[in-house]
This record gives C-alpha cells, sequence and structure tokens, in this order.
C-alpha cells in the first residue's frame, strides 16, 4: 500500500509539471489571458524584447564592432525623439553632470550689450571681481587696456576682457548720467555664473531698483528676496524685475519668487498623469503692495519666468514691458537613470491665475505672456531697460 501511495504521489506531480509546461506554452503565445501582476511579473514587454534582439543581432553581425555602450545611447535618444517633443531630452552621464552643475566662465563678471562706442554694461553681477572694482549698470566700456573699441567688433571686444585667472584687465569707462570717464582696474577669475544681479538707477528723479534674474535653480528665491530688500533699503521707490533671457527652472522657486510681491492668492496650477492635479499659492511677506512694479521680458523669457510674469500681471501687481514671451506651457521634471544620465520629459502643463495655459496647447510653442508696454525694437539693449525704467518712473509721477 505504501509503494503504492507513493507511485501515485509521483503520477500526480508528473501530471501537474506537463499540465504546467502545456500551461506555460499556451499563455506564453497568449500572455494577454495571464492575470495583470502575473503578466506584469513574468512577461517581458515585446518592445523591450525587440530591442533587445535588434541590439544584439548588431553586436554580431554588423560589418564593424559597435559597443553596447553606444547602441543603448542610441536607443534612449531614439526613444524620446519619437515624442516629438522638443522640450524633453535625454541626457547621457557627462551631459547630466554639465546639466546639474552650475555654468561658470573665467571673466569679471559682467553682463553686456553693443553699442557704437563701446561696450554697454547691461548687468554687473553680485560678488562679482567687476562689482568689486566699483563698474556700474549703465556704463560704457570705452577702451581695454588702452585699446579704443570703436571699430571692433563685440564679440572680439568681450574676448578682450576675459583672460587667464588672477590677471588684471583695465577698463576706460563713461558713466551714462554724468558722462565722466574713468580707468578701472579689475582682476579676473573664474566666476560662477550668478543667478542675480542687482542695483538702483536714477531715472527723470527717482531712484528705481533693478533686479535681474538669470534663472530659477535652487536658492534664487532667496536671493532674488535679499537683492530686492537690498534696492528697497537703499532707497529705491520702485522695482524692474528683469527675467529677459530666463530659460526658467524649477516650479517651487517661481512659486516662492512670486510671493515677493504676490500677498495671497492662486500663482499656477499644473495637470499632468503622473503628477496629477496642484495649485500653488502665494506664501507670506511680500513687500508693500504700493512699490511699482515692472517685469521685463523678451521672447527668451520661458517656463517658470513665464509663470511668475503671469501670475503677477494676472493679479494686476505688475506691468510687464517688452516682447512676447516664449510661449511654453508645459513644465519637465528630471529623472536619473541608473547609467548615471538622466531624461528629463515633459510631465504636465501649467496654467495661470485667469486659468491660461501659454503654450500652443501641449509641446508646441504658445503665444506667451503679452505685455501691456510693448518694446518693438531693442529690447535686449538698453533701450528694453530705459522703457521699463520709464513706466515705473510714470507710475511714481
Amino acid at each position: 500500500m505504501k509503494l503504492r501511495g507513493e507511485g501515485q504521489r509521483t503520477l500526480m506531480v508528473l501530471l501537474v509539471v506537463v499540465l504546467a509546461l502545456v500551461l506555460g506554452l499556451y499563455l506564453g503565445g497568449h500572455p494577454d489571458r495571464l492575470p495583470g501582476f502575473v503578466r506584469e511579473t513574468f512577461v517581458a514587454k515585446q518592445p523591450n524584447k525587440l530591442v533587445n534582439e535588434a541590439v544584439e543581432r548588431i553586436e554580431d553581425d554588423y560589418f564593424r564592432p559597435v559597443g553596447e555602450h553606444q547602441l543603448d545611447e542610441a536607443s534612449l535618444s531614439g526613444i524620446i525623439a519619437s515624442l516629438h517633443d522638443r522640450f524633453s531630452h535625454y541626457l547621457s552621464p557627462s551631459e547630466y553632470g554639465t546639466f546639474i552643475a552650475p555654468p561658470h566662465f573665467t571673466g569679471i563678471g559682467i553682463a553686456v550689450a553693443a553699442t557704437h562706442s563701446g561696450l554697454l554694461i547691461a548687468r554687473v553681477f553680485n560678488s562679482s571681481p567687476a562689482q568689486h572694482a566699483g563698474l556700474k549698470d549703465g556704463e560704457t566700456i570705452l577702451a581695454v587696456d588702452g585699446r579704443n573699441l570703436v571699430h571692433i567688433e563685440p564679440d572680439k571686444a568681450v574676448t578682450m576682457i576675459k583672460g587667464l585667472p588672477g590677471t588684471d584687465v583695465v577698463l576706460t569707462v563713461r558713466d551714462g548720467a554724468t558722462g565722466r570717464v574713468r580707468q578701472v582696474t579689475v582682476q579676473r577669475a573664474v566666476v560662477t555664473e550668478p543667478v542675480v544681479a542687482s542695483g538702483t538707477r536714477e531715472y527723470n528723479g527717482h531712484k528705481v531698483g533693478i533686479v535681474a534674474l538669470a534663472s530659477f535653480t535652487p536658492g534664487a528665491a532667496e536671493e532674488v528676496h535679499q537683492a530686492v530688500a537690498k534696492v528697497l533699503h537703499e532707497g529705491a521707490e520702485g522695482i524692474v524685475f528683469d527675467l529677459r533671457s530666463n530659460g526658467g527652472g524649477l516650479v517651487a522657486e517661481a512659486q516662492r519668487i512670486a510671493s515677493i510681491f504676490i500677498a495671497h492668492g492662486l500663482i499656477v496650477s499644473m495637470r499632468g498623469r503622473a503628477v496629477g492635479e496642484s495649485r500653488l499659492y502665494a506664501e507670506h511677506d511680500a513687500i508693500a503692495p504700493t512699490v511699482p512694479l515692472v517685469v521685463l521680458v523678451d521672447s527668451n523669457t520661458a517656463s517658470a519666468a513665464e509663470i511668475v510674469t503671469a501670475a503677477l500681471q494676472d493679479d494686476h501687481r505688475a506691468t510687464v514691458v517688452g516682447t512676447h514671451t516664449f510661449g511654453k506651457g508645459v513644465f519637465q521634471e528630471e529623472q536619473p537613470l541608473s547609467n548615471g544620465g538622466a531624461l528629463d520629459i515633459t510631465v504636465g502643463e501649467y496654467f495661470t491665475p485667469d486659468g491660461r495655459n501659454l503654450g500652443g496647447g501641449g509641446v508646441r510653442q504658445g503665444a506667451g505672456v503679452i505685455p501691456e508696454v510693448k518694446v518693438p525694437r531693442g529690447v535686449d539693449s538698453e533701450a528694453g531697460l530705459k522703457a521699463a525704467l520709464a513706466t515705473v518712473a510714470a507710475k511714481l509721477g
């Protein structure tokens, strides 16, 4: 009896194994018949199998050797390209490292615009060699190391100012208000690209603060807050918030920066499949609403910079001066990958407090923010800044 029982058990086990093999072969050809959790666990996605098959065949049979790493990079780039989304990218490990590192350059820390007589100093960045040497916004560089810039191409003139860290450059500058000419010696350095530049300017008898923001990087809101407090402490009666050529950045920083000027209310709402729906509101500690505010923008003002501009416009807190902004109504998220690279992909759309989406109904470029005061020519030169200063001065009377 004992042997018969063991034989029956052995037979049952064999039957179960055979049934399992048959069922496995059947479901292998019909994975859709499997329960969802089983299918996700045990059945490979067909596209992955096809990609792997293609990669293996190229590695084995292509007429010259091609590394697996190269094929993986190409596959990832191709997947992102198939989205037809200009704002989504695959970043290789080296590209991602550059992407998250603060940009830097060798120079003196100024932004300039070409004029017929030299280089106009549009911005002197905070804590830069130029600021320490006393250079100011609105001054014009007439000569570099004694060489007159009148007949020199702007790019070459900029190159003349740059040089090895620790070396000196002698600039001949003219004050835009008084016309006084002086020489300034500045020591070059490796400069991390600054986020904020600020200062004050006299215009039509009024002192106006200028706060320029380059990008919405981590900590940008605190730097803007400090810069606004500084110019107000120096006696500024109104403020120009310069967002020209600001391509955006972190939405959380946009919320905090808008909150410097808006005491309460909606800043932006966002919707996306993975991120759901969320609404970001003004936080606290806004400056007095009686301080006149102008936002200066151009066609390269985009993303988070448009969020802030639109929030200030919808709230009637600021007058927008310049040209229509870029027109980006979507936002991205950086998602690190196991190879050290990352996906920078569109994950949702954002909407202004009045419900506007500034993009073109998705990833297409849209109308952007339309300024109340338009600058038809030269918005990125002194003409743009003067239009913004004049708008603030008009508010002050």
